[in-house]
């Protein structure tokens, strides 16, 4: 099988580094690859803040929650929607930016964003490094403007870990292929029988681990999206100029 294709089919998440720092020559290569992935209009509106100092990422950990790998892994990325970048072309043109007033400017920032992440991520691991993405870092966006000293009409969106890898977790299992890929036309949702043999695959994965606290997938996302749990993400990116009302 084509190796590109083998390590997106292998993609996990490593949450155990060793202290083996990533190399300059590496992390260069990473970022490289993630700078020329594609951008809405090659608006560009995405940048990356690269932490490696250990007190910075320490902080970054308390921010998302207490995540342990922050710490441990020697680089973290924050990926950042910027329409403060995209400012600076507009004023050059004489206009008035309001792209990122917009719900689509959001959406395209947040989408591009994931592009940048995602090639972020395929980047390290074929180099032979693990990656973990961080969402929690939106669980106090504005701790982490203050942080990265980020200024208006930018947003953090999504981190990501970066490090050697000490140990290879297993795959997690995933819903069946069909019901993510839809022929010609949206095909409906998982049926009963489906989601409850899921949740049964997912429970052995965890026992796998011997992760006490996993859940099967019906009671992780019940637990999650009946309610917003960033709730701050709004407000905090409302005050940097994202008002998401046209």
């Amino acid at each position: 099988m084509n190796a590109s294709l083998q390590l997106l089919l292998e993609h996990r998440s490593f949450r155990d580094y060793t202290e083996q720092a990533v190399s300059d020559g590496d992390l260069d290569a990473i970022i490289e690859a993630a700078h020329r992935a594609p951008s809405s209009i090659n608006g560009q509106q995405v940048s990356l803040v690269v932490v490696r100092n250990p007190a910075t990422r320490t902080r970054i950990s308390e921010i998302a929650g207490n995540q342990p790998w922050i710490v441990k892994a020697p680089v973290f990325i924050c990926v950042v929607i910027d329409f403060a970048k995209t400012g600076t072309a507009m004023e050059r043109a004489g206009e008035t930016q309001i792209i990122h007033e917009s719900l689509e400017g959001f959406a395209v920032g947040a989408l591009d964003s994931g592009i940048v992440l995602a090639t972020l991520m395929a980047a390290a691991r074929a180099l032979g490094l693990g990656i973990v993405p961080i969402g929690g870092i939106r669980n106090d966006p504005q701790a982490m403007i203050d942080l990265l000293e980020l200024p208006p009409m930018t947003f953090p969106i999504v981190g990501c870990c970066i490090g050697h890898i000490a140990s290879t977790p297993p795959l997690k299992p995933r819903l069946p292929g069909n019901t993510f890929r839809h022929d010609e036309k949206w095909q409906g949702v998982p049926d009963a029988a489906t989601i409850a043999a899921y949740d049964a695959e997912l429970m052995a994965y965890w026992q796998s681990l011997g992760r006490t606290d996993g859940l099967p997938w019906v009671e992780n996302t019940a637990s999650r999206y009946k309610r917003v749990y960033f709730p701050k993400t709004k407000p905090v990116a409302a005050s940097q100029g994202f008002l998401v009302d046209k």
